[in-house]
């Protein structure tokens, strides 16, 4: 069981933060990326009148999720569906709206835990790299099949990779004669086209090949620029959207949004901003908050996450 070693990242700020509308009676917290659950374990046990419907579309972490959370099984509920779904979840639920919503986006902890996952490039495994192992293509199926300029296009999109040409152009090229099937021989030819240089700066020759993969097969943002403004419309009044994020194409597509909305859409000189042009939301988080030097030293998971949260306080005309 991982979640012995598990430590939820910026867990008391995330709590803090999403905890204000979630003390009257009757209010519903979203975990968006229920994961092992710990920052919801966290919110039930500091927010007593909450209730948390917890989405993840990984079903190995909500067999995981829902032991852990056994002890308020009263004042949960666990759904398999991906976050861009928040809509129809709550929809079958019979929820009209909600105080919070959380998202801890990227793989978790469990993910990179096992091995058999195939997220970690720093051991021997299959490469699957699906966050719902029981649908969708594989990262193998994507390396073994996708046109190089497709996969350079990923490798320099979702992985901002400087390489990406010549690091797809030996994919197909290796691919034609034995397909890939196992990390090391992708983190391998890595090492052999990345020019000694640039491996020796910025992190594991891997690390943006393997995010990229990752992205890709999980369609994360995509699913992401469907699922904030979603949520955001999910919220009472009063309620709040936290996000957690961990690469700089995450973070954008989370700012782009709350910013919008916070902002007037009054045009220019009136002297009164009528009510159906005030913004949606109150920005909660001034930019993006980092975690501390205690925090990373502990948890260096940590080190890459941005915190923006952001608070409805009038609902969007019909």
């Amino acid at each position: 069981m991982t979640d012995a070693v598990h430590v939820p990242v910026l867990l008391d700020r995330v709590v803090a933060l999403v905890a204000p509308p979630l003390q009257q009676p009757g209010s519903i917290l979203v975990d968006a990326t229920l994961g092992l659950g710990g920052h919801t374990e966290a919110v039930l046990i500091r927010c007593p009148q909450a209730h948390v419907v917890g989405v993840d579309r990984d079903v190995h972490a909500l067999e995981a999720a829902g032991e852990r959370l056994a002890p308020f099984a009263g004042r949960t509920t666990l759904v398999h569906a991906v976050y861009d779904q928040i809509p129809e979840v709550l929809a079958d639920l019979g929820i009209a709206s909600v105080q919070g919503v959380l998202f801890d986006l990227g793989v978790s902890s469990m993910q990179l835990d096992v091995r058999e996952r195939g997220f970690a490039y720093a051991e021997d495994a299959p490469l699957d790299m699906r966050m719902d192992d029981t649908a969708g293509i594989t990262a193998a199926e994507v390396l073994n099949t996708y046109p190089a300029a497709d996969l350079a296009r990923i490798l320099r999109s979702y992985g901002e990779e400087k390489f990406a040409r010549q690091i797809a152009r030996a994919i197909v090229r290796e691919r034609e004669a034995t397909p890939f099937d196992r990390s090391a021989r992708l983190v391998e030819l890595l090492r052999d086209v990345i020019p000694a240089p640039a491996r020796r700066t910025g992190g594991h020759p891997a690390k943006r090949t393997f995010q990229a993969l990752r992205i890709e097969v999980n369609d994360e943002l995509g699913v992401l620029r469907r699922a904030i403004p979603a949520a955001i419309d999910s919220l009472a009044v009063g309620g709040r959207v936290v996000v957690m994020s961990y690469h700089s194409l995450e973070d954008r597509m989370v700012k782009q949004e709350i910013t919008v909305r916070a902002r007037s859409t009054a045009p220019e000189g009136l002297p009164v901003v009528p009510e159906e042009y005030q913004p949606e939301l109150r920005l909660v988080t001034r930019g993006a908050e980092k975690a501390s030097d205690a925090e990373i030293a502990e948890n260096p998971r940590a080190a890459s996450v941005r915190l923006r949260a952001a608070e409805r306080v009038r609902r969007a005309a019909a």
